[in-house]
């Protein structure tokens, strides 16, 4: 587990104490150890979290993401502009939209991010935006949090 007070998505998932400590593994190396600068990883993670309506995901990334420099207004946009962003967090944008809405990824997009990063750094944001998003969908599906009533990530 994290050290300090538990999340409440740490206590729904110590209904399964073995999952829970495989998902603390897998999920404490993408935000750890990835080559990945932080502005990338969580413009990923907030954006999955805007796409997906998980409250309780955005509410825990977007200070990470704004501390990062990630621009909320590029973040937000539906529209795919990237609007205040670098050309490499355009790029990412994209491509989590990609994965997220569809699974597959367009051949343009992918050349796009190939300017920006190796092998190895698509790779870990494949697992980001992969695992994020199982993330998200576990906490909307369990309402983990009790925030879907709320004011969704979106607006």
């Amino acid at each position: 587990m994290r050290p300090g007070l538990l999340l409440d998505l740490d206590r729904a998932l110590l209904h399964s104490l073995e999952v829970a400590d495989g998902w603390n593994s897998f999920f404490g190396s993408i935000r750890e150890r990835t080559s990945l600068s932080a502005d990338i990883r969580e413009l990923a993670i907030c954006r999955i979290a805007i796409l997906n309506k998980a409250q309780f995901e955005w509410c825990q990334h977007a200070p990470l993401a704004k501390e990062a420099g990630v621009d909320e207004k590029g973040l937000r946009d539906e529209q795919n502009e990237g609007e205040g962003m670098t050309p490499e967090q355009t790029a990412v944008l994209r491509y989590t939209d990609e994965m997220t809405r569809n699974i597959a990824v367009s051949e343009t997009t992918f050349k796009d991010l190939r300017l920006y990063f190796s092998d190895k750094e698509i790779v870990e944001l494949t697992l980001t935006i992969g695992g994020y998003n199982c993330v998200s969908r576990f906490l909307v599906a369990l309402d983990v949090g009790e925030r879907n009533g709320l004011t969704n990530a979106k607006e």
